[in-house]
């Protein structure tokens, strides 16, 4: 009868807001309780946006410092054939689905390819994400080569005293660098109870990384961390008695030509920069970051970073990664491809943001974007697999 069916869906309605009104109270109980409150703001920014995880467009969302452009900018010089050979339609299918936003191609001094999607233009400021752990560990090395920093084997007591015990005083600030700590943080993209999702939406930065414990032995094995990045810059602060802000403006962001501000987060007013992630910029002078690399340090005539370190940043450490197999692809906080004649560095963020430099070309390529693709396949590969493109012509 249709009073009974009536009946029924009202007591299913009733039953599902109870429900959900259950859960809301559990959850808000449960944050209120453990002390994350960080996750209120980590849903207002997201689910309550329409997001499912943070964007490269959030700098109006966290305090932030401003890096002011170099006093002398270094132009860009548009090569001969500047954007005269075009992506093929299936790479350009290729960058659309992964929502690419801008891609550049330099070569020396000169830019040879430039291209922008949906809103992202020339003068716009994006999330680097993880690719700015490369600029904190240059720092390092800058400021173990003015003294500041003694050795990269220092203990990372001396400048954090919370890591004088319970195995934490065995830690090396190379240790840092390799992300071979040993340390228990949890790196996690989506879980929002993790380190990770802390550090990012959290007021507190000092507090959290201090808190880690030390559950293996450091120097053994790679563990991509992010605390590792954050107590680096913390290091950097303590040496040089300047923020990271104002240290990389000083020693790197002055020196190498760039022609807009940069911005970079903190975890509250007044507070300290997330050096693990979240140093914004424009395309064109992320591309500045990546001819650095590529020259050893060099910018111009001169040596912004010192050449003995930029060896060292590349080198790879005898290490074993999280699948139990040698460590062939990150140095000192920078990711590498050893080919054979023509190894490649990289700055590499979550939502794919790329800074790769390949020396053997002379080349930088930028790719800032909102998604990667985590099982890429080189496209050499894909061409052996024909029905690779028979697949994927429908997609253009």
């Amino acid at each position: 009868p249709p009073n009974k069916i009536i009946g029924l869906l009202k007591k299913s309605v009733r039953f599902f807001l109870f429900t959900v009104l259950a859960v809301i109270i559990l959850a808000n109980i449960f944050i209120i309780l453990s002390g994350r409150f960080y996750i209120y703001k980590g849903i207002r920014h997201t689910y309550l946006a329409g997001q499912s995880g943070p964007s490269i467009y959030e700098l109006d969302i966290f305090p932030h410092t401003t890096l002011a452009k170099s006093d002398s900018t270094i132009q860009w010089i548009p090569s001969a054939n500047f954007n005269k050979k075009q992506p093929s339609a299936l790479d350009l299918s290729f960058m659309n689905n992964l929502e690419t936003r801008a891609f550049l191609v330099f070569k020396g001094d000169s830019i040879v390819y430039e291209k922008y999607f949906d809103k992202h233009a020339i003068n716009s400021v994006s999330n680097s994400f993880s690719a700015a752990k490369t600029v904190v560990a240059l720092l390092v090395g800058i400021a173990v080569d003015e003294g500041k920093i003694k050795s990269l084997d220092e203990p990372v007591f001396n400048y954090i005293p919370e890591f004088s015990t319970n195995g934490k005083e065995k830690i090396t600030i190379r240790h840092l660098l390799m992300m071979s700590s040993g340390l228990d943080w949890e790196e996690s993209a989506s879980n929002p109870l993790s380190d990770n999702a802390e550090s990012y939406y959290g007021s507190n930065l000092y507090r959290l990384v201090t808190r880690q414990k030390a559950i293996t032995p450091p120097g053994k094995a790679f563990n991509y961390q992010s605390g590792n990045s954050q107590l680096l810059g913390f290091i950097v602060e303590k040496a040089t008695g300047k923020s990271v802000s104002e240290y990389t403006q000083e020693k790197i962001w002055n020196r190498i030509g760039t022609e807009h501000e940069a911005y970079w987060s903190l975890d509250k007013e007044n507070g300290d920069e997330k050096s693990f992630c979240c140093l914004y910029a424009t395309a064109r002078d992320f591309g500045r970051l990546g001819k650095l690399i590529l020259q050893e340090g060099r910018y111009g005539k001169q040596q912004v970073i010192p050449l003995w370190y930029m060896k060292e940043l590349c080198k790879i450490p005898n290490l074993t990664t999280e699948e139990n197999v040698p460590n062939k692809r990150y140095g000192l906080h920078i990711w590498t491809y050893q080919g054979e004649k023509n190894p490649i560095y990289y700055c590499r963020g979550i939502k794919g943001q790329y800074i790769i430099s390949i020396p053997t070309e002379n080349l930088v390529i930028v790719r800032l974007g909102l998604k990667r693709n985590d099982n890429f396949v080189i496209p050499e590969e894909q061409k052996k697999n024909k029905d690779y493109y028979k697949r994927n012509e429908a997609k253009i």
